[in-house]
């Protein structure tokens, strides 16, 4: 069943436990499939996949108490697992795997205001779904990248083919309008809001953005950098 430590409270809390959850999953679909699917025995009873707040994953039975601690995933994803592709079994669980993130996630947030709750689903609507990556499909991103310059005056962040752009300061009307677009940006290091006078960093795997300084990452230093990895990313990467 989904554990639980203790309940997150504040929108960013709210991320990080979602953050984990779906790293753990993606686990499960993508790094560690061979395990995943060999747990997943049609022979068994209903089972579903568990996310948890500490990057792991799980397959395991339902809860038993009714209702739930937290929503419940999926059942029985072992069922179907003989007579479909494999690729298109795990993108129907990756599927059923984002809502459940995405339950769990405003089950927590159901006390957060109408802002807070848009800056949630921001948040979350900024990282591809787990359905976007087991499928290796690209999202489309509404995000700011290298080739858009719309980042900061001073920031500097990789395109996807690995090269280092640096974005021009922009005309005031457009610099005014972009900030307001992304004014919602967190540190996903410290949480911090976005401010276009700060040097920020985007990471290539989970594609949070974080403070060049939270990352211990300069303005020079990134134009030697063909692929980011936050610091979380790395760590996931040894495992």
């Amino acid at each position: 069943m989904a554990s639980v430590s203790s309940s997150p409270q504040t929108v960013e809390e709210i991320f990080k436990d979602y953050s984990a959850r779906r790293a753990g999953i993606v686990r499960a679909l993508t790094y560690d499939v061979d395990g995943f699917y060999g747990q997943c025995d049609p022979e068994k009873e209903n089972l579903c996949l568990y996310g948890h707040p500490n990057e792991t994953w799980e397959v395991n039975l339902p809860a038993e108490e009714v209702p739930p601690e937290l929503p419940e995933p999926a059942l029985g994803i072992n069922f179907a697992r003989d007579g479909m592709n494999r690729g298109d079994w795990l993108s129907l669980i990756a599927v059923h795997s984002d809502c459940w993130l995405l339950s769990v996630a405003f089950y927590f947030g159901a006390h957060l205001n109408r802002n807070e709750r848009k800056r949630l689903f921001s948040l979350i609507n900024d990282l591809p779904t787990v359905f976007e990556v087991v499928s290796e499909r690209k999202p489309v991103k509404d995000k700011p990248n290298a080739d858009s310059g719309s980042r900061s005056r001073g920031s500097t962040k990789r395109s996807r083919d690995g090269q280092v752009k640096s974005n021009a300061k922009l005309v005031d009307g457009n610099y005014e309008e972009d900030e307001d677009e992304h004014s919602e940006t967190l540190c996903g290091s410290c949480g911090g809001n976005y401010n276009a006078d700060e040097f920020w960093i985007g990471c290539d795997i989970c594609e949070l953005w974080f403070h060049g300084k939270c990352v211990k990452i300069t303005p020079a230093k990134a134009e030697s950098i063909k692929q980011y990895k936050c610091p979380s990313c790395m760590k996931r990467g040894r495992q």
